[in-house]
């Protein structure tokens, strides 16, 4: 058996497929708003608003995130105020001077974490958002499907700008922060897989990443594609390319976390846990670990709630999920 680890090693051991002394347990999305809200009326502290308070609250490993935006200086990302604003090049280049903020205060924000992450306390998480994010959010879903083919220039130079942005922000994080590991912002796959074609995904989107990956791996930053849906037939394109992970591997759009597995053997997932069983009780969250019982001993997998902890979901019940994940991640679950 592995020795104690701090989170920061342990983080590290189980995504390079190492032994552990245990999984981590983590909230990778956290909770609705409408979730916490229940919740407070159910006995959670009301002064308690905060997520990554709420997480310590319930005794998850500590981690921290910070969401560098396209359109906002905070982690919140308020994007209502661009989507969808943009049908041509003459749209986006009005627009473009609003877009790309200074987010030097949460570079400097990340100092003290940078300490923590240093000596084993947290794990330091950054996400950037993506070259399919990034013009989706811009242009809405069907024009940039029309534009990919009728206006190629476009998406070439916001990814080109967004790219140039990332690249920036990544020699100032460097400087205060070098994360553990980073998700790039898509949501390029729903239930019925990718959202664009291998080709598409060829043009528009991979040679932009090409830098961007190398930057990242030069810091020993891990990469992951958030990515909701079926991600399956996606997973091979990032791959690639150079990505190394994915989640979150919702069980609703049939994900399959073992096939995944064996068809990717140095695949990093993180997620995967059905969120619909919550409010069923504990004999269905039992059996929910149960099924990824076999994952979890692969190595490079850490189960959490496949995206956020929806509203149906009782106080009670999360703590008996939580009791559950502690047991399902002990050194003898995996």
């Amino acid at each position: 058996m592995p020795k104690s680890m701090n989170h920061v090693e342990r983080f590290r051991a189980v995504m390079n497929f190492q032994p552990v002394d245990r999984l981590p347990r983590w909230e990778w999305a956290m909770w609705w708003d409408e979730t916490i809200a229940r919740w407070h009326g159910e006995g959670l502290p009301a002064s308690l608003t905060d997520i990554f308070e709420i997480s310590e609250y319930f005794g998850l490993d500590p981690y921290k995130q910070f969401w560098f935006s396209t359109t906002d200086p905070t982690i919140e990302a308020v994007q209502h105020h661009v989507e969808g604003v943009v049908s041509n090049m003459d749209d986006y280049l009005r627009i473009r001077p609003s877009l790309f903020p200074d987010h030097s205060r949460a570079i400097a924000d990340m100092a003290p974490w940078a300490k923590r992450q240093a000596a084993g306390e947290a794990v330091v998480w950054t996400t950037l958002e993506g070259f399919f994010w990034f013009p989706r959010t811009l242009m809405g879903f069907e024009k940039l499907m029309f534009a990919y083919y009728d206006q190629p220039e476009l998406i070439h130079q916001m990814n080109q700008d967004l790219l140039d942005f990332n690249l920036k922000l990544l020699d100032g994080i460097g400087k205060t922060c070098i994360p553990t590991f980073t998700t790039i912002a898509e949501d390029m796959s729903y239930n019925n897989g990718p959202m664009v074609s291998r080709q598409i995904c060829d043009e528009f989107i991979s040679p932009y990443y090409a830098p961007m990956l190398e930057r990242f791996k030069a810091m020993n930053a891990l990469t992951i594609v958030d990515t909701d849906g079926d991600v399956t037939l996606l997973v091979p394109w990032l791959q690639d390319i150079g990505v190394e992970g994915v989640l979150p591997l919702e069980r609703q759009a049939g994900v399959d976390g073992m096939a995944l597995r064996q068809q990717f053997p140095t695949l990093r997932m993180v997620g995967h846990y059905d969120k619909m069983v919550m409010p069923k009780g504990e004999d269905a969250m039992r059996r929910e670990f149960e099924r990824l019982g076999p994952l979890m001993k692969t190595g490079g997998f850490i189960p959490s709630v496949d995206h956020q902890t929806p509203p149906g979901v009782s106080l009670e019940q999360y703590r008996i999920f939580r009791k559950l994940l502690n047991a399902y991640t002990s050194q003898e679950g995996c």
